[in-house]
């Protein structure tokens, strides 16, 4: 099985940057899309059926604004949105895709780099979601939890290990490094140890140009399917976002 996660930066952006070429020419079986900005009804879904993919999405209550969508060339048997928060959910964060004994969460963690109310947003999100996610474990633990997680974990994982700002803060590093002990693996560093490789670039400075990003999207696996990872990587060369597209073999 092959997955792709993006966060596209806006889907109908993307889509005018040639998404659905790229999607042909790769082929995966589950792709999801994080901060699709849109909600489905203004996005033409024509093209992505004539590829074989079902859809599913959630979107936010506000317009233009984060909203998660998951594409799979199978039906899934379950199909759930949110994470049991009003407060997160109603921004369209969170969508459960079963397929037989496997569950992919398809998530778009809050950013808290527009101040100091979202960043207690984002400590209050993952707070919450580390519960949510561990309860259904329990019941599902065949897990896949993909996505933009908005934190750079170690210092491998950006260009400026000095920075103080959101997305690389003591607190947040924390976080990441209780959740793959928990009970989860970092797919990529799982294959790819002393690798350095980032997803996401600012668009000021030319960042991308210069190499100077940060990995901050994630397909954490949980440990029942560890040795089932066959290789994971990124997109480097995908240009439709601010992000790449981060992706996961696994049998």
């Amino acid at each position: 099985m092959r997955i792709l996660s993006y966060n596209l930066n806006g889907i109908r952006a993307a889509i005018k940057k040639d998404l659905i070429g790229f999607l042909k020419e790769h082929d995966y079986d589950i792709v999801c899309f994080q901060e699709t900005k849109a909600h489905i009804e203004q996005v033409p879904q024509e093209e992505f059926e004539a590829l074989g993919y079902q859809t599913n999405w959630f979107s936010a209550e506000k317009k233009g604004y984060s909203g998660v969508a998951t594409y799979s060339k199978t039906k899934p048997d379950f199909v759930s949105v949110g994470c049991d928060n009003e407060e997160f959910d109603k921004e369209g964060r969170v969508i459960r895709t079963d397929f037989g004994d496997l569950t992919v969460l398809n998530c778009y963690f809050p950013s808290g780099t527009s101040g100091d109310l979202r960043q207690e947003a984002k400590y209050r999100f993952l707070d919450h979601f580390y519960k949510w996610a561990h309860e259904l474990k329990k019941t599902r633990p065949n897990l896949i939890i993909v996505g933009d997680y908005n934190i750079a974990h170690a210092e491998i994982d950006i260009h400026n290990p000095k920075s103080k700002n959101s997305g690389f803060l003591p607190d947040e590093r924390a976080w990441m490094t209780k959740w793959f002990e928990s009970g989860f693996t970092d797919s990529f560093r799982h294959t790819n140890p002393e690798k350095q490789e980032y997803s996401w670039w600012s668009y000021r400075f030319n960042s991308r140009a210069k190499g100077k990003g940060w990995r901050i999207d994630y397909q954490s696996v949980s440990n029942e399917m560890k040795n089932k990872i066959k290789a994971a990587g990124h997109h480097n060369e995908a240009v439709h976002s601010d992000h790449c597209g981060v992706w996961l073999e696994i049998e």
